[in-house]
């Protein structure tokens, strides 16, 4: 069975040009699901015997540890798996097909708001080239709304100062451009100013030491300045990505705009920020119509 999955993984690094995040999410689904066929069928454990009573076996048993999230990534990745297996004759049937996915609670995404996303960009000190640095993570963030994976993975080049625009290397590899506020540039300006100008193919953010700066980094910088504003709300970097779609929506962008600048593959995803904007909308209402209150 090991064999088919190093193989399948092959086919999604090379023909599909799957990230590298998403081929470790997989790999460790699918060794969590090879490891429970290994256990139902024993030592002639094979791929072509499972059937799709045994895959609803395998998500009960998965409810009992995990969210439905959770089980609808690793369900993705047993169908695709499944799905490659069929392509290549190596099954006759896909079992997965007859396999419904758990639909997935429906949260709606943590954003800040203007008051508080102003007071965590503005928190970091100006004096030396780390707070320009931190500065510049904070602005960008919030005026492009893009991943922190994407940020970290920026050249200097990708950034166009004069045009406002930053050229962001998304999922799958899917290059989009994305425009670059006015406080953002005056940040990248003043951080890249103290670089002494690097080249084009230098790394846009740097640790202490001089390398790349990785996403985990990111998140420790984003915490550090939120222990400084003594806030009790915990955030993350993803969060600026929540409060620039929410602002951009509240303040009539359109959807499908925000899905572009988002780099969403699906409108539904982006879909998710209309319940922050209609509880938004009926709080004016309230306050606003005069029938809305008794």
């Amino acid at each position: 069975m090991k064999r088919e999955i190093e193989e399948f993984f092959t086919y999604l690094d090379v023909e599909r040009n799957v990230s590298p995040h998403t081929l470790k999410a997989y790999r460790n689904d699918l060794e969590m699901f090879r490891e429970f066929v290994a256990r139902e069928q024993g030592v002639d454990a094979c791929f072509k015997k499972v059937t799709h009573l045994a895959l609803r076996r395998y998500l009960a048993l998965l409810h009992k540890g995990y969210g439905k999230s959770s089980i609808g990534r690793k369900l993705a990745a047993i169908r695709a798996f499944f799905k490659y297996l069929l392509r290549e004759g190596k099954i006759s049937k896909n079992p997965a097909e007859l396999v419904s996915t758990p639909k997935k609670e429906k949260k709606v995404p943590y954003h800040l708001n203007i008051d508080e996303v102003t007071s965590l960009v503005e928190a970091p000190r100006q004096e030396d080239v780390l707070g320009l640095r931190d500065k510049a993570i904070l602005e960008t963030l919030y005026s492009c709304g893009i991943r922190v994976s994407e940020l970290t993975g920026l050249n200097v080049g990708d950034v166009d100062m004069h045009g406002r625009m930053v050229r962001v290397l998304g999922k799958g590899g899917k290059e989009r451009i994305v425009p670059l506020g006015s406080y953002a540039v005056s940040a990248i300006s003043a951080y890249l100013a103290m670089r002494s100008d690097p080249p084009p193919d230098a790394p846009f953010l740097l640790n202490s030491r001089g390398g790349r700066l990785t996403g985990r980094s990111v998140a420790r910088i984003v915490d550090k300045y939120i222990l400084k504003l003594a806030t009790m709300k915990k955030i993350s970097p993803h969060t600026l990505r929540h409060t620039f779609a929410t602002h951009m929506l509240e303040g009539g962008a359109d959807l499908r705009a925000i899905q572009e600048l988002l780099g969403h593959a699906s409108l539904s995803t982006t879909q998710k920020y209309t319940h922050v904007s209609i509880d938004r909308l009926m709080e004016v209402y309230d306050r606003a119509h005069p029938k809305a209150r008794k």
